[in-house]
């Protein structure tokens, strides 16, 4: 093997050329899977700055993700247009800005134009669960644990 310590990533992505793009992932994060399917799908193709200014948004409330797959019994949120149902998914949002951060300065590193860049791919795979157990009458137990999420982020330049 090569002196690449670093473990090898199978991106969800094939791309063309290596030179034109940046990658960035997140693994094992501790934020809802479902969460991270809405707001990858409705950053996919937007600019760098305008993604990063939506998300800035969700984390301060002030602009909803419309849900439109794990819409369940959500309600309606002002300022959706053209679907209704929505939620302001703070925490995955902040998690998916730090990975999008990342990919950046990848991209900046790489020598490509950080003004002009593109979401290209953006993906979000359940991880590992983080195994729990809540105490139960009787001496029993039931397990209860929690999501993981990682993330995939490929930008391009535009």
């Amino acid at each position: 093997m090569g002196d690449n310590k670093m473990a090898r990533i199978k991106y969800a992505y094939k791309g063309e050329d290596e030179a034109k793009i940046a990658r960035a992932a997140g693994f094992r994060l501790q934020i809802s899977p479902k969460h991270a399917v809405e707001i990858c799908r409705e950053l996919k193709g937007m600019k760098l700055e305008e993604a990063k200014n939506y998300l800035k948004e969700v984390i301060q409330m002030k602009r909803p993700v419309p849900f439109k797959r794990y819409n369940k019994k959500v309600g309606h949120r002002r300022g959706l247009r053209g679907w209704d149902s929505g939620r302001y998914p703070v925490k995955a949002a902040e998690h998916i800005l730090k990975v999008l951060e990342n990919a950046e300065a990848n991209a900046e590193y790489k020598g490509l134009d950080t003004e002009n860049l593109k979401i290209v791919h953006i993906s979000s795979h359940r991880g590992q669960p983080i195994r729990g157990w809540i105490p139960r009458a009787f001496g029993r137990a039931t397990p209860f644990n929690r999501p993981t999420t990682h993330i995939q982020v490929v930008l391009g330049e535009a």
